[in-house]
């Protein structure tokens, strides 16, 4: 077992555990960035992520759905995404890539 408590992480993007199988990582956006765009993908990988706090707007494969707290998005092996901050306090995520990708 492991018990991680993500609020401690302030940076960007920190991979905070995983195994052979999995892996979770927190990400931190600071309002009106982003991260992604066209040629963000994970070939190999699926990507779970999850909001914390803030609100935000992802974009995969073009199409686009606004994020908040309790937000959960698959984003699929292979698809183009981007996740922005659209609000007024940091977005946080934290985001579970199965296989692991980082």
């Amino acid at each position: 077992m492991k018990h991680i408590d993500t609020r401690s992480f302030e940076s960007f993007f920190h991979v905070v555990a995983g195994t052979s199988r999995s892996q979770a990582a927190i990400m931190i956006l600071g309002p009106g960035k982003s991260t992604g765009g066209a040629d963000n993908r994970h070939e190999n990988a699926d990507q779970w992520l999850y909001v914390t706090s803030g609100r935000g707007r992802a974009t995969v494969e073009g199409e686009s759905v606004e994020l908040s707290p309790g937000s959960l998005l698959l984003i699929e092996a292979g698809e183009a995404h981007e996740i922005e901050n659209a609000g007024e306090e940091r977005l946080r995520t934290v985001s579970v890539y199965a296989p692991p990708e980082y």
